[in-house]
C-alpha cells in the first residue's frame, strides 16, 4: 500500500486527521509529523523524515502538509532522502488524507492515490 504522511504545525491537528483516516481505511499505513521538536507549534525535519521512513515501501509515499514552513521542510526532507516515489501533494490535509487512505487501502498505485488526494481540492462539500 502507498504510505501517507500528514505534516502539520499542530500535533493535535495531525492526530485528528490520523484518527479520521483510521475510521475510513484502518490498516492503511499513515504516519504523522505534527508540531515542533519541543512539542510546540512548528514543523520538524526529523519528525517528517521519521514519519516517511515508518510508512515507506516500494509502493511509495504521499506527503500532505498544512501550510508555510511545513511545505519547505517537507521539500527538504524529500530531496535529502532521494526516493523517487515520495511525492508532496498540494491538497487539504483532512479531506485529502481520507481520500488518499481509502484509495491506498483499496490497492491503488501511487499516481492514483495522489490524484485522489488532489481531488479534495475541487470536491464540493454539499
Amino acid at each position: 500500500m502507498v504510505g501517507i504522511v500528514i505534516v502539520s504545525h499542530s500535533e493535535k491537528l495531525a492526530s485528528g486527521v490520523l484518527d479520521a483516516t483510521k475510521i475510513m481505511a484502518d490498516g492503511c499505513p499513515v504516519a504523522i509529523a505534527g508540531g515542533a521538536d519541543d512539542g510546540g507549534y512548528g514543523t520538524s525535519y526529523e519528525k517528517i523524515r521519521n514519519a516517511i521512513e515508518s510508512v515507506y515501501s516500494k509502493s511509495g509515499v504521499i506527503v500532505l502538509v498544512d501550510m508555510g514552513s511545513a511545505v519547505m521542510t517537507a521539500e527538504m526532507v524529500i530531496e535529502d532522502m532521494g526516493y523517487g516515489n515520495v511525492l508532496l501533494v498540494d491538497c487539504p490535509i483532512a479531506e485529502g488524507a481520507i481520500a488518499a487512505s481509502v484509495a491506498s487501502f483499496c490497492g491503488d498505485g501511487l499516481e492514483e492515490v495522489k490524484n485522489q488526494a488532489l481531488s479534495a481540492k475541487t470536491e464540493a462539500k454539499w
